[in-house]
């Protein structure tokens, strides 16, 4: 008893340290992260040096389980690496909207006609109409003056509607005689008809809230600033919160890249452009030769062709532009193994960090893809080693005492999650994530493996959004492989359990049993992620204004393009599904009256009363729906998630996984 309570000591000095420490302080001054990550770092230093010298050299130098351990030491040491750099780059953090403050008070000081021009670029290929509208009219409702700004749609499907419909709206259609080069191919095109000092990118998802420009154009009086960066929110929920039923307690996936590791990456000057919802000066475009077509993540290498010639990217943590996250499993994977295959890319470019020309050595460093390379990888062995223990009895390390075990990992691992939770507090649950990741796994892993054998063996895929794309799938080869896991795993417990079966032996025993009781809730939860929810295609957001409805005052409570639910208290003046909707700046608006839903509610000063919810549904054209577009879509209005609550998804994800149990 006493060498295991001497083992735990390591683990109470990081809870004595956090509690003390980390979670009194404030996470967002530079001193307390790097306090705080050179503390988890000495953990993760400590951990491997006993790994190598305890678990490792001391293992016998034959059979197959001495290259086991040392396979998966090998792994531990990637891990190690990748963990290091992300402590590194965590160590600080910016945030730069005071500096915007400031420069854009001097910057918009000057007369009207000294602005710059702006060219906005809004590429696409097979969009519909219902996403592109959106992306258009607020490009079209920017603050900035008109004779300074040009909207440039550059289509590369050639659709005669969308050239009729951007004539309607007074932008500019562009077109070209083939799609090579996929996007960088079409922006470049776009650079040749277009003259503006500066080139602001929009996906054609993506929706410019008005002020971007007046937050993001004073960056632009550093002349060695060649790019500015802002993060990229949703109004739609994505396939990983649906799947999963969190859509209104867990963020989505992309929140723990844009609001905490983007800043710091900007503290460091290692930022990068994400391509949309960024603005570019002309001047470093050219300087580069127009967007660089070698990968197919243009963005990422645009970055790094701008460092070698001196240029900077700038990240502003605003939330100044929404749109569609990917929609469904199909194009969440399109999309990810885009940006995996082009991080890979960069390894064997002329202008990426392993020979790009003007890059520091920690510039290089932090510009490998090393997260893409290592995590996955990571992941499957983590779910590999209780198997090959319980299945073939090898041990993946020469194991000397469980106390060295808890003295070592799991003081590590304490750390790692409790810096995790500090540092981002409303964007990361272990287990949860770790499902998230584990889930990613069998699809991404192969495609790491192609992209390092052939690196360019795969063209550039857009992904797929908007109407048309509203087919509900089942990931039937992620789930085969998470339930084989699962089965193999829970077999081999059992086939140990009974001694006239079992055939390992001695102390890991124990481990290898928590191990995979812990794989198995992972897995069941990255489960329900296979299982896709039918989608909204126009998403409503939530409000809280007057409204009025065949002349009785009410609340608006949701509004979308084309519905909108309404409390009121008197139901007696509804006697036909015919009503008039009045807004504030609209005219009557009308609308379809659909069901009635009731339920006690306050939404009025006077204390709580019977509410009458009415869905309403109406059809939006010209001038009206582009109000309506604008009052939506560019910056009243988020679905963002303040905090997480850790009960709710714990208990959500507890029902969810039984029901499917049951059902399956």
């Amino acid at each position: 008893m006493v060498q295991y309570l001497v083992a735990l000591v390591p683990t109470f000095v990081v809870l004595a340290f956090f509690f003390l420490g980390p979670f009194n302080w404030s996470r967002h001054h530079s001193w307390t992260r790097a306090v705080t990550c050179a503390f988890v770092a000495a953990f993760a230093l400590r951990y491997m040096f006993w790994r190598l010298t305890e678990t490792v050299l001391p293992y016998p130098g034959d059979g197959p389980s001495f290259y086991w351990v040392w396979i998966l030491f090998a792994v531990e040491v990637l891990a190690c690496f990748e963990v290091i750099l992300f402590l590194i780059l965590m160590s600080r953090y910016v945030d730069r909207s005071a500096e915007a403050d400031r420069l854009g008070r001097v910057f918009f000081a000057r007369d009207k006609r000294e602005l710059p021009t702006v060219d906005v670029f809004i590429p696409t290929y097979n969009e519909p109409l219902d996403v592109l509208e959106r992306t258009i009219i607020g490009a079209r409702s920017l603050d900035y003056p008109a004779d300074k700004l040009n909207v440039y749609v550059l289509d590369d499907q050639r659709r005669d509607w969308l050239k009729a419909y951007c004539e309607e709206k007074n932008v500019i259609h562009v077109t070209r005689g083939d799609n090579s080069h996929a996007k960088a191919g079409n922006m470049n095109n776009g650079l040749k008809v277009s003259s503006g000092d500066f080139i602001a990118i929009f996906d054609a998802d993506f929706v410019p809230y008005r002020h971007f420009l007046r937050r993001t154009l004073p960056f632009f009086s550093d002349n060695s600033i060649g790019i500015v960066q802002t993060p990229q929110h949703f109004f739609n929920v994505d396939p990983v919160q649906s799947n999963l039923g969190l859509e209104n307690i867990w963020p989505d996936e992309q929140r723990l890249f844009f609001d905490e590791i983007a800043p710091s990456r900007d503290a460091w000057d290692v930022s990068f452009c994400c391509g949309s919802c960024s603005i570019a000066r002309r001047k470093a475009i050219d300087a580069i030769g127009g967007f660089p077509t070698e990968s197919i993540t243009e963005d990422l290498l645009t970055t790094l062709s701008m460092l070698n010639k001196g240029y900077k990217t700038r990240y502003l943590n605003e939330r100044l532009s929404m749109g569609l996250a990917a929609e469904n499993l199909t194009g969440y994977f399109v999309q990810r193994e885009r940006w995996c295959q082009g991080g890979i890319q960069t390894l064997y470019l002329y202008n990426g960090p392993l020979h790009g020309p003007g890059l520091t050595l920690f510039q290089r460093i932090m510009f490998l893809p090393a997260s893409w390379l290592v995590q996955y990888l990571v992941r499957f062995m983590i779910l590999l080693v209780p198997i090959v223990y319980l299945w073939f009895g090898l041990l993946p390390l020469y194991f000397t005492d469980i106390a060295d075990y808890v003295s070592h990992q799991v003081p590590l691992l304490a750390a790692y999650f409790l810096l995790m939770l500090w540092i981002t507090p409303t964007r990361y649950l272990p287990v949860v994530s770790s499902a998230v990741g584990t889930f990613a796994t069998f699809r991404m892993l192969p495609t790491v493996v192609s992209s390092l054998v052939r690196p360019f063996g795969k063209p550039f895929r857009v992904t797929p959004k908007g109407s048309g794309n509203e087919l509900n799938q089942f990931d039937r080869y992620s789930f085969a492989w998470i339930a084989s896991m699962i089965t193999i795993t829970v077999v081999g417990l059992l086939v140990n359990v009974v001694p006239e079966t079992s055939h390992v032996q001695g102390q890991f025993s124990p481990v290898a049993a928590w191990w995979s009781g812990i794989n198995i809730v992972v897995l069941l939860i990255a489960s329900l992620i296979c299982f896709e929810k039918p989608r909204r295609l126009f998403h409503a957001f939530k409000l809280d204004e007057p409204a009025v409805v065949d002349d009785v005052p009410g609340q608006i409570v949701s509004l979308a393009l084309d519905k909108a639910v309404v409390a009121v208290h008197n139901m007696a003046r509804f006697q036909s599904k015919s009503v008039m909707l009045k807004l504030a700046g609209f005219a009557p608006i009308k609308a379809e009256l659909g069901q009635v839903t009731q339920r006690r509610s306050s939404i009025s000063r006077s204390g709580d009363k019977q509410a009458y919810y009415l869905h309403l549904y109406f059809e939006l054209s010209g001038a009206a729906r582009d109000s309506m577009i604008v009052k939506l879509y560019t910056g009243q209005y988020s679905r963002d998630i303040r905090d997480i609550d850790k009960v709710a998804v714990s208990l959500n994800l507890l029902l969810r996984s039984f029901g499917r149990t049951r059902t399956l």
